[in-house]
């Protein structure tokens, strides 16, 4: 394991009451420092771990908790190095702060299937470290060498059946020097990671436990719900509140300012009091000057921008091998993948109480910094004077990383008007559904050509969608010569061997706020791609694994590896009941490759999923088991684009759904019976495992049910088969 560079240090102390505390830092990348030399900062020394005298080990987690099981992984990899009774480790998750930046991507972030990948080392190195310097002040208290010692379990066992447990030496291992170099485990020697280790969290979430931000109760807290403009951006006109200000229990009733536009809060002692009366105002709404679009019209608007050439992501090849496209043997498709929405099970929501000088916050997040700044910046303060505790989310999948912090700061516009008080401010899931922050709608036109052997020749492909980075922080380095990269992953890095190949965008403005949404990109270009790969092999009457695994680059070998292992896995699929079929679909996102296998039959006109078979190949696993759980997590997850009523549409300006009833997600009966996750072997550095999985399961779906019907699918949702 390579150390980490110059710049990175561990730093202890001594923790009020006792126990060894102790912290990793390290420096932002340069991209992330627009090329400029970071200044030096004084960093807290009490981050990450903190041994306490009676022995339990408190590691702090710089990442946010939303189901995907950081609060388990990350405390494996540092216990693990540390040799800590894992009966005694919790987790805590770490508020907002420079210290808990993101090792690669210099900011706080929960995002990208990047959290263990980036922090595998800097965890692991946490652990050594704490560890040898515990190792050296138990040499110390017997005057021994410290190669003499070992540890395990939170014990430090020295010569003559001496040992002394990490508590007892934690005030004096604060007090020594941070040795600067320590060795890492080799893969054989772990005792915690590579295991099935049960979720911390587990117990708790379910007994009911486990306190989310929507759970928070604090003493003298009121409560927040928001009426925003129907249209995106529209502004208040004028308001009649008078049926509402007669309610008992209600605070406030004011205008506020928006990202775009403005709305109207109201403030309450209970939810259900702010609710009705919020149902209870007359509002007019202005919105002139405010497009009003909607679906159908943006469905041809798109079609227009596809029949010419974009800004040119990737081109590669000889110009005059599109005469294959021309003259030859030709796949010609449109694909409309509409807008959709998160719709986590917990709504958002951000608690903030501001005393004039300070205020402190409460919020489910995925970027603790942004919202920290975003807060700072509404309430007139310094960044350092907010103070933001990271809640544990209800789900994310992207909606908890708007980069303009839209949501915390309407709480901290509210809270500025109930100075010294906390006040919650609720989303209720209409506001969810039609608060927008969906990923965007696109359309791509793909035109094929197709050689005497069956395979590709030729790639011409338009996407058209909006983007989320352009005018965010990050287009500078995401977007290149008007390309959003985020928006066409799965494309441009396609893994297969296309020899003519050239993938153009258009990115419109469109008033409506789009997000990123679970696996970004990939989740509709991996349906392109697929789809139209699977109706290649079937053209070719070539068995669909084979026929991937001949298209692919010989370098992909993750991906050859989890298509090798799902062919072992799948052999049921030979052998599949009348009525059912079978898809293939893979894809590689983030380093790590999956592959997998649907079988489907049709039961009153929709897709019934008997079983799913999935391989993948993330490198090293940390915990398999919540490598599994994710994996079938995100694959329920990814057929939510796929189902009846898994669209989001307008109608002039208007979103129509405004619930579950609108916009469903997945129900038991939508779901696999049964889903097998195997994963490939690997001492490999460790990928990411919470997106993956996700773009892989609708085009695998669709494949099987174009086996079934002999028709192509190329609409999301599928409303009738």
């Amino acid at each position: 394991m390579e150390p980490l560079n110059r710049r990175s240090f561990l730093r202890v102390s001594v923790a009020v009451g006792g126990g060894l505390m102790a912290s990793l830092y390290v420096d932002p990348p340069a991209f992330a420092r627009n090329g400029t030399q970071a200044p030096a900062k004084v960093y807290p020394p009490d981050a990450f771990v903190h041994i306490r005298p009676d022995g339990q080990i408190v590691i702090t987690v710089n990442r946010a908790e939303l189901g995907q099981g950081v609060g388990t992984s990350f405390p494996m990899m540092l216990a693990d190095e540390l040799d800590a009774d894992w009966s005694q480790v919790v987790a805590e998750l770490a508020p907002a702060g420079d210290v808990y930046k993101d090792p690669v991507y210099g900011f706080q972030n929960t995002g990208g299937s990047a959290s263990i990948a980036n922090s595998f080392q800097q965890y692991r190195e946490l652990g050594a470290r704490t560890r040898a310097m515990l190792i050296a002040a138990a040499a110390d208290r017997w005057h021994v060498a410290p190669a003499s010692c070992r540890a395990a379990s939170s014990v430090v066992y020295g010569p003559d059946g001496q040992s002394v447990r990490y508590a007892e030496l934690a005030d004096e291992a604060a007090r020594r020097p941070v040795p600067e170099r320590v060795p890492l485990k080799q893969a054989s020697e772990f005792r915690i990671m590579g295991k099935q280790v049960r979720r911390l969290d587990g117990r708790a979430k379910c007994d009911g436990s486990q306190k989310f931000g929507l759970d928070l109760d604090l003493p003298g807290m009121m409560i927040a719900v928001v009426a925003h403009p129907p249209v995106f951006g529209g502004r208040v006109k004028a308001v009649d509140d008078a049926d509402a200000r007669g309610m008992a229990g209600l605070h406030d009733v004011f205008e506020i300012p928006l990202i775009h536009g403005t709305a109207v809060a109201v403030v309450a002692d209970r939810f259900w009091t702010a609710k009705q009366a919020r149902d209870r105002l007359k509002i007019e709404w202005d919105l002139t000057g405010i497009e009003r679009p909607e679906s159908s019209e943006l469905w041809a608007r798109y079609q227009e921008l596809a029949g010419n050439v974009g800004n040119v992501a990737v081109s590669r090849g000889d110009e005059s091998a599109w005469d294959h496209i021309a003259r030859g043997n030709r796949i010609v498709a449109e694909y409309r993948l509409p807008y959709l929405a998160h719709t986590p099970m917990e709504p958002l929501n951000a608690t903030i109480r501001f005393d004039g000088d300070r205020a402190e916050a409460w919020v489910p997040t995925q970027i603790p910094g942004f919202d920290q700044a975003a807060i700072a910046e509404v309430l007139g303060l310094k960044a350092e004077d907010v103070t933001l505790h990271t809640e544990f989310s209800g789900g994310g999948f992207g909606l908890r990383q708007a980069f303009d912090s839209h949501v915390p700061r309407e709480a901290a516009t509210i809270a500025q008007r109930a100075r010294g008080i906390p006040v919650k401010l609720m989303w209720t899931r209409e506001d969810d559904v039609r608060g927008g922050y969906y990923r965007p709608m696109f359309l791509h036109r793909v035109e094929v050509g197709i050689g005497a052997n069956g395979m590709p020749a030729a790639w011409r492909h338009i996407a058209v969608g909006q983007s989320y980075v352009i005018g965010s922080p990050f287009e500078s380095f995401l977007v290149k010569n008007g390309v959003d990269f985020e928006s066409i992953g799965g494309t441009v890095d396609t893994p297969y061997v296309i020899p003519n190949f050239r993938v153009s965008t258009h990115h419109p403005t469109i008033n409506v706020p789009p997000c990123q949404w679970r696996s970004v990109g990939y989740s509709h270009n991996a349906f392109v791609m697929e789809t139209l790969v699977d109706e290649l092999a079937t053209r070719a009457k070539a068995d669909p694994i084979a026929y991937r695994l001949k298209l692919l680059n010989p370098d992909a070998r993750r991906l050859r590896a989890a298509l090798s292992l799902l062919d072992q896995r799948s052999e049921w699929r030979r052998r599949l009941p009348a009525g059912q079929a079978v898809g293939i679909a893979c894809l590689q996102y983030q380093g790590t490759a999956v592959a997998c296998a649907a079988a489907v039959a049709i039961e009153n006109k929709r897709p019934r999923i008997h079983r799913v078979t999935v391989a993948l190949h993330c490198g090293q696993p940390v915990n398999p088991l919540s490598i599994e759980n994710q994996f079938q997590g995100g694959i329920v997850f990814g057929l939510t684009q796929l189902l009846p009523k898994g669209a989001i549409t307008l109608k002039d300006g208007r979103v129509e759904q405004r619930n579950f009833d609108g916009f469903t997600p997945p129900y038991i009966g939508d779901c696999p019976a049964n889903i097998e996750v195997h994963i490939v072997p690997s001492d490999e550095p460790p990928t990411g495992c919470g997106e993956p999985p996700v773009p892989v399961i609708s085009p695998a779906v669709v494949n099987a049910l174009a086996r079934l019907t002999g028709k192509r699918y190329r609409t999301l949702p599928l409303v009738s088969l």
